[in-house]
């Protein structure tokens, strides 16, 4: 993944914030020698760990084609992508240049986890990490304990297997025309808050948020 300075985030806190609220991604596992890689869509539940880059917690079915390949290969790439729009080209036209001649472009903001995977077999060890999945997504406590042996969810903890991703090295971006001038700027943000489609809000508040963020972007 390609990431400009002004692409770049601006600090540790704003892609951890980020991803606080983003939790489901594609995992990508390299395949065993001939075969094509791996990409799983899965949830996730993301610990930052502070002080480290952290671990995430996942869980796949025991049938899953993954696992060869994970236990031949751990190092793998989670990658998480929103808040992308499509910015149409007379947008990010040039102050007084002819509108048709802006280009096309992208809004989005990705992070991806480079992690080495363990996997977890042991009964004991899949449910606490299945309470720990269980308390991110469902908080509120509306479901029954996960205990190996006991019902309701003892007995199927044996077609899963769980996954504990150690995080190596992370890449962030967030792609939102921090390099153009403010008033190129201004009249995409006021494009985007007039089109209002799905996640168009989200790309907007990112782009007032962070503003320019390379020197002389302010035109």
């Amino acid at each position: 993944m390609l990431i400009h300075p002004w692409d770049a985030p601006l600090d540790d806190a704003e892609w951890q914030r980020w991803l606080a609220g983003h939790d489901f991604g594609q995992l990508a596992v390299n395949g065993l020698s001939g075969e094509p890689p791996h990409v799983q869509p899965m949830h996730f539940a993301y610990d930052p760990a502070p002080g480290e880059l952290g671990t995430a917690l996942a869980h796949l079915a025991r049938p899953n084609p993954i696992w060869p390949a994970l236990q031949a290969d751990p190092r793998v790439l989670l990658s998480v992508v929103d808040d992308y729009v499509f910015v149409p080209g007379p947008w990010q036209a040039p102050e007084g240049a002819p509108p048709e001649h802006g280009v096309p472009t992208s809004f989005y903001a990705a992070v991806q986890l480079r992690c080495v995977a363990h996997v977890v077999d042991d009964p004991h060890e899949k449910a606490e990490l299945l309470e720990a999945q269980v308390g991110h997504f469902q908080p509120e406590g509306v479901s029954a304990p996960v205990a190996a042996g006991e019902e309701p969810y003892g007995r199927m903890l044996s077609g899963i297997r769980g996954l504990r991703l150690e995080v190596t090295d992370v890449r962030a971006k967030f792609k939102y025309a921090g390099h153009k001038p403010e008033a190129v700027r201004q009249r995409m943000s006021a494009a985007l808050a007039a089109r209002d489609a799905p996640r168009d809000a989200a790309a907007r508040a990112h782009q007032l948020r962070r503003g320019a963020t390379v020197p002389g972007a302010n035109g």
